[in-house]
């Protein structure tokens, strides 16, 4: 049995600012309807004998994760909770103790959840070539055939087959990014891959390379998986066993010393989306090479990507750019810098900005959030409910709350007071006064709150009730 083992604990700092800490691209429809995290899990349903996915995130991710799965119809899958990141070799560890704890010993198909593979059934194939080898021990990685000589991206040199019937090659070794003269060599040699930071292998092959080559690893993930514990969706493992592990990569940790590993070449249009200018490669273009989403009027403008997620974008006689514009964020850079958009969200990181952490549409496990107005004293948002759905019983020391009802029906309680309120109606919640807004309905609940206080920072919430496993303050 092959079950994914989805890692999804990037930030996609360079696809900022569409991309913040607590929304990565992962969670992003940046070439589709869906996500990548869900086009990811999507590739995997038509291989034969797969499980349901279990996917590795951080804290903070998780309820974006688990609505993520429930819009594709996705059941059965786990999710498990890195305590902090320590890198893929920890995190892959986690996933194969706890897989191995029902007493079976499946293969891992371990992805990033933030890749894009054009061809679906080129993937699936390249998965099944390397059934065999993983299931005979082996530690498969699929390395991608280069299409350019590429710096940005670390290489697998493939030795000599491992059977007459196969693809799936010896790896001779793994090359850390070249510069551009060796870069092309390699190319040219046919004998080197890129690096695709995809494995497929048994769970106990994993633990017994890593035992070999990286203990302290595994010991830290066994302490920390000694009291597993289910939190609704989630699985957690202790904490500060975990924070003794080494943080470490699978290629540093295991797979650059084993005599185990094997390759199966993958040509399926892959892309790891690095850069804005990653995402304009991997899109239809129209006929002067541009990539346009949104509401943009663009004259004269070629080899360009243009996105506008809130409002108008007029480009005139431009050429290799790149303008992505959000609601609180606009982004212009020269295609050739792309690359360098992270020193940026490093600078506004330095200057203690929300920027790079959020976006002003804040999703929670109920819904999400909308700063619309913010200043010294008071401020706006929007707030919209799903079906169903409550925010927690819940209190604030220093601001007070006005809620007018604007889509569908609330249920409001505050104090000891419960009542319903239609649209175009409102209330009041006074500081320190206990509340709690429901969805009672069978459409999305949308209010306007006009908040008004000393302080109005999200850390002023005192929960006292959570249907979602959220406590304190």
């Amino acid at each position: 049995m092959i079950i994914p083992v989805i890692l999804s604990g990037g930030a996609g700092t360079r696809l900022w600012p569409l991309s913040r800490e607590l929304y990565p691209k992962q969670f992003l429809p940046l070439t589709g309807e869906r996500s990548l995290l869900q086009q990811t899990i999507v590739r995997v349903h038509g291989l034969a004998n797969v499980a349901p996915p279990l996917v590795m995130c951080n804290e903070e991710h998780r309820f974006l994760v688990a609505e993520q799965l429930r819009e594709i119809g996705v059941t059965g899958a786990q999710i498990l909770l890195e305590p902090v990141g320590r890198n893929t070799a920890p995190a892959v560890a986690l996933a194969a103790l706890r897989l191995q704890s029902a007493g079976d010993d499946p293969l891992l198909l371990v992805l990033p959840s933030d890749h894009v593979i054009v061809d679906t059934a080129a993937f699936r194939a390249a998965v099944t070539a390397g059934g065999a080898a993983a299931a005979g021990g082996a530690l498969v990685t699929f390395g991608v055939l280069p299409t350019r000589p590429e710096t940005g991206y670390g290489y697998i040199r493939a030795g000599d087959p491992v059977d007459a019937q196969g693809p799936a090659r010896r790896v001779q070794a793994f090359v850390e990014k070249p510069d551009a003269d060796r870069a092309a060599a390699y190319v040219a040699s046919g004998d080197y891959l890129w690096n695709g930071g995809m494995f497929l292998f048994s769970a106990s092959a994993y633990l017994a390379e890593l035992e070999r080559h990286a203990p302290a690893i595994l010991a830290a993930c066994r302490a920390a998986c000694d009291g597993i514990s289910a939190d609704l969706d989630f699985v957690r493992v202790r904490r500060e066993p975990f924070l003794d592990a080494p943080s470490d990569s699978i290629d540093y940790a295991v797979m650059e010393h084993t005599d185990r590993a094997v390759v199966v070449p993958l040509d399926a249009g892959w892309s790891d989306v690095g850069s804005w200018d990653a995402l304009l490669e991997v899109q239809a273009a129209d006929a002067r090479g541009n990539v346009i989403s949104g509401d943009v009027l663009a004259q004269d403008v070629d080899d360009s990507l243009i996105r506008a997620e809130s409002r108008l974008v007029a480009a005139l006689g431009i050429k290799n750019h790149i303008i992505v514009e959000t609601a609180d964020a606009v982004l212009v850079a020269d295609r050739s810098r792309a690359q360098d958009v992270k020193r940026l969200v490093e600078r506004l990181k330095a200057e203690r900005r929300d920027e790079p952490l959020v976006h002003r549409q804040v999703f929670r496990p109920w819904g999400s959030y909308e700063g619309l107005v913010l200043t010294e004293r008071f401020q706006v948002k929007r707030i919209v409910v799903k079906p169903g759905a409550s925010l927690s019983l819940q209190m604030h020391h220093h601001r007070a709350e006005h809620w007018v009802v604007v889509k569908g029906t609330a249920r409001v309680t505050c104090g000891a007071e419960v009542k319903l309120l239609a649209e175009d109606e409102s209330t009041y919640i006074p500081i320190g006064t206990t509340h709690r807004l429901e969805n009672p309905g069978r459409i999305p609940l949308e209010i306007i709150e006009v908040q008004s206080g000393s302080y109005l920072g999200e850390d002023d919430i005192v929960r006292f009730e959570d249907n979602y496993g959220r406590s304190g303050e």
